[in-house]
């Protein structure tokens, strides 16, 4: 039988001496480069992963080689982070919130990007800053006003998202732009993973080794095929952008020193520092 949590392929972005590249990523961070930008082929009708799949057979013959001592990147570089609130009924209960009515979404910036192994800085604006564990959505072609039948033809892949959020400030400005949108609250990564099957999937988060969340994506309020065809009768998707489609119950505060991770398995284990002071994270 197969199993839905393997994924076909996954596909990472790395940097070496100035030059940016997706690999295939293979177990023991094990690369075989690819020859292509999986978000370089969009056209109408197209399927997002038949570029992939050729540019993956033709690096299956080259060697592969360690990924240590690259620089890993955020797996793709969005032109908009689109964040799903309030998608857990358990989340929505230890926050003491209203369930929606219909999904609630609201933009992380770019600049907010971190990649795996940079370092979370705590803004001095804020006395509380929360982890939270996220599936992470990648479209692969440009996606508007798609039914929900059809969304999830337009999705590349899955990674693994820490949608870090000032809670204070959540809560003193009622809008989430700046309590989410500080620099380095959206580490994201460390690949994207094609193929699998996301209801199957678990979202973990530990905090220095201890497990602090844990749940499966099937509990979310609104699928993903929701998320995508109701975002996308907002604004168009473009093959790139990220959906963080919201965090169970488990979020809790940060301190300078502690490590975070954000598992799921298929996709991996994005592993990110925290700080508190100094330049933000690389």
């Amino acid at each position: 039988m197969t199993n839905r949590r393997r994924p076909e392929f996954r596909v990472a972005r790395l940097a070496e001496s100035g030059r940016v590249f997706h690999a295939l990523l293979e177990d023991g961070d094990i690369i075989r480069e690819l020859d292509i930008d999986p978000f370089g082929h969009d056209s109408p009708g197209a399927d997002p992963h038949t570029t992939v799949r050729a540019a993956a057979a033709r690096a299956a013959k080259s060697p592969g080689r360690p990924g240590e001592g690259l620089t890993w990147l955020a797996p793709c570089a969005p032109s908009k982070i689109v964040g799903v609130g309030r998608n857990y009924l358990a989340h929505i209960a230890e926050l003491h919130h209203a369930a929606p009515e219909a999904p609630l979404f609201f933009l992380k910036p770019p600049s907010a990007i971190l990649p795996p192994g940079g370092t979370i800085r705590l803004p001095s604006a804020s006395s509380r800053v929360d982890f939270e564990g996220e599936l992470g959505v990648v479209i692969g072609r440009t996606a508007s006003r798609v039914s929900e039948e059809l969304a999830l033809d337009y999705v590349l892949g899955y990674t693994c998202v820490n949608d870090v959020t000032a809670r204070d400030l959540q809560q003193k400005d009622v809008q989430f732009t700046r309590a989410k949108g500080f620099d380095t609250f959206c580490p994201f990564g460390p690949c994207i993973a094609l193929g699998l099957a996301p209801d199957d999937l678990v979202v973990e988060t530990f905090v220095n080794g201890q497990r602090r969340q844990s749940s499966p994506v099937s509990r979310m309020i609104f699928g993903l095929a929701r998320l995508i065809s109701y975002i996308s009768h907002v604004m168009t998707l473009q093959p790139g952008d990220l959906i963080a489609t919201g965090t169970p119950e488990g979020v809790g505060p940060l301190a300078q020193g502690d490590q975070v991770t954000v598992a799921i398995e298929g996709i991996g284990r994005l592993t990110n520092d925290v700080d508190s002071a100094g330049e933000p994270g690389k």
